[in-house]
């Protein structure tokens, strides 16, 4: 199928805007780097999901071009334009998959807004982008995440307040370890629990 030239963003940059005439028969894939898609809600930004290479956003291309959201470059993050009035049989497949996967990372953010506390949704967010392009390993084989308090803020649907307060609680049980854009995942199986409990 027809493919566009990537497009380059550097980390913290907007790759879509909220537009009510957004252009169709587009969308974009991912192919490198990490993007976060988010809304405003009550004056607060609240993060959607993250999109990893092989994801798709602009999916209001397929239909009236509505778009709600921003997609912004957390990384250094190439994107690449696809027409999709030509789609191959299996590109459409691998298309509807990507934005299957995104229907349901949007609908577990609601679920983990509307159901747990602060510190039950920051566990489950830590876990989230441990599996990101945000993760490393240190020397002692423990994963690192390089995040800002006002990225998990938004991630976790809260004001940066509340969000650092949970920090510090889960510090003090000795779940993680915070510094400066760093967090330590000290104990990864506390903090599954944490993240499947609703009280």
């Amino acid at each position: 199928m027809p493919k566009g030239n990537p497009l380059s963003f550097k980390a913290g940059e907007v790759i879509l805007r909220p537009n009510p005439a957004a252009p169709t028969g587009r969308v974009y894939r991912v192919l490198s780097g990490l993007v976060r898609v988010q809304c405003e809600w009550g004056g607060e930004s609240l993060a959607l999901r993250l999109v990893t290479a092989g994801g798709i956003i602009g999916e209001e291309g397929l239909l009236d071009g509505v778009r709600r959201y921003q997609a912004e470059a957390v990384l250094d993050t190439k994107i690449e334009p696809l027409d999709t009035s030509r789609l191959s049989a299996e590109e459409a497949d691998r298309i509807a998959a990507a934005l299957a996967e995104a229907l349901d990372q949007t609908y577990t953010a609601v679920e983990r807004l509307t159901s747990q506390l602060v510190k039950n949704r920051l566990a489950a967010v830590l876990l989230d982008l441990s599996r990101s392009p945000l993760a490393y390993h240190d020397r002692q084989g423990q994963v690192v995440l390089r995040v800002t308090h006002d990225e998990l803020a938004a991630l976790v649907g809260s004001v940066r307040e509340s969000t650092t307060k949970a920090v510090g609680e889960l510090a003090r049980d000795g779940l993680i370890e915070s510094g400066y854009r760093r967090m330590r995942l000290r104990d990864p199986a506390a903090l599954e629990k944490l993240a499947h409990s609703y009280r």
